[in-house]
C-alpha cells in the first residue's frame, strides 16, 4: 500500500532503536500507528523491484459543496525510474483509532499478512481514471434518490 497523504493528514516515519514506526495524525488526533522490525530480514530485491513495477490504485473522493460526492474515481498509477536501494521484511503491527472525519478504523483489517520496508528513488507518474463511480450515478444524486444506486 502506498500512502499518498492529502489535506489535514500528517504522516511520520521514524526509527526507534530496532523498530520502524509510522504514524498518521488528523490534525492533533492520532488515527493510525504502524510498527515493523527495522531491517529485520533482507528481502529479495528482484521480487520487490518486480512488485514496484505493478500498477497501484487509489480511490479519489472529493465532495461537492453540499456534501454529496462530486468526484469518486478509481485511479491507476505507476512508479517510474525506480532505483531500489534496499528492502527488508519483518514482523509488523497496525493500530487504527476511530475519528469522525477520518474513519480509517472502519477498515476491515483482520491481520497483517506481510510488511516490507523499501528505500528507493522513484518517480510517481500521473494517473489515469480507470472507473468513475459517479458517471452513471450522477442523475440519481441530482434527483435525491441515492438509495437507487444500490439496486
Amino acid at each position: 500500500m502506498h500512502c499518498v497523504p492529502k489535506k489535514l493528514a500528517s504522516p511520520t516515519l521514524r526509527t526507534e532503536t530496532d523498530t520502524l514506526v509510522g504514524t498518521l495524525d488528523y490534525g492533533p488526533v492520532r488515527v493510525a500507528t504502524g510498527t515493523m522490525g527495522y531491517k529485520h530480514r533482507a528481502a529479495d530485491l528482484a521480487s520487490v523491484k518486480a512488485s514496484l513495477a505493478e500498477p497501484n490504485f487509489l480511490l479519489k473522493i472529493i465532495p461537492h459543496v453540499d456534501g454529496t460526492p462530486r468526484i469518486c474515481e478509481l485511479v491507476e498509477y505507476h512508479l517510474e525510474d525506480v532505483e531500489l536501494r534496499g528492502a527488508w521484511t519483518g514482523p509488523a503491527a497496525l493500530n487504527l483509532w476511530s475519528h469522525a472525519l477520518a474513519p480509517v478504523a472502519e477498515l476491515p483489517v483482520l491481520e497483517v499478512v506481510s510488511a516490507v520496508h523499501i528505500v528507493a528513488d522513484l518517480t510517481l507518474a500521473l494517473g489515469k481514471v480507470v472507473h468513475d463511480y459517479l458517471a452513471e450515478a450522477e442523475p440519481h444524486y441530482r434527483k435525491g434518490r441515492i438509495h437507487e444506486l444500490a439496486e
